[in-house]
């Protein structure tokens, strides 16, 4: 079982959403037995929030259903428990680096270097654009996806 582990600041926008679509998607490939998919943040500040709202209404608005999630931080103790850490972006890149000051697995990664972008996933906190972040998450999970099943 791979276990993975999506990273981003606060773990009420984009992280959620990268955990939530990647399941739905291997879900829907029948992989749902071969992962071990959550989501956290670098930061303090929301744990315990819910989803921001936004982020829970793009999802139904594509029909990707989900449970209730509550922000949680990243530990430098789950170095261990997961194959990969996937970031969002730069800046989470830098926060990460932080909590685990050396990588020495090579288990971080931005999620847009599975599309061979490794562009940043756009923050909606910040932009206010869901629909943007949407699309740039599922090309990430989507080329996450195809890079497993390439390789079970």
């Amino acid at each position: 079982m791979i276990k993975i582990m999506f990273v981003c600041h606060g773990n009420i926008c984009r992280s959620p959403m990268a955990e939530i679509l990647f399941k739905h998607i291997a879900n829907s490939k029948g992989l749902q037995n071969e992962f071990t998919v959550s989501s956290s943040a670098t930061s303090y500040e929301e744990i315990g929030n819910p989803i921001y709202p936004p982020a829970k209404r793009i999802l139904k608005e594509n029909g990707i259903p989900f449970d209730e999630h509550y922000a949680v931080k990243l530990k430098s103790e789950d170095y261990d428990k997961y194959d990969l850490f996937i970031v969002m972006d730069e800046n989470n890149l830098f926060n990460i680096r932080r909590i685990f000051p050396a990588d020495p697995k090579n288990k971080i990664r931005k999620l847009l270097s599975f599309d061979g972008t490794n562009a940043d996933v756009s923050d909606p906190y910040y932009s206010g654009d869901f629909n943007r972040t949407y699309k740039d998450i599922l090309r990430g999970v989507t080329a996450l996806t195809e890079y497993f099943t390439k390789r079970m």
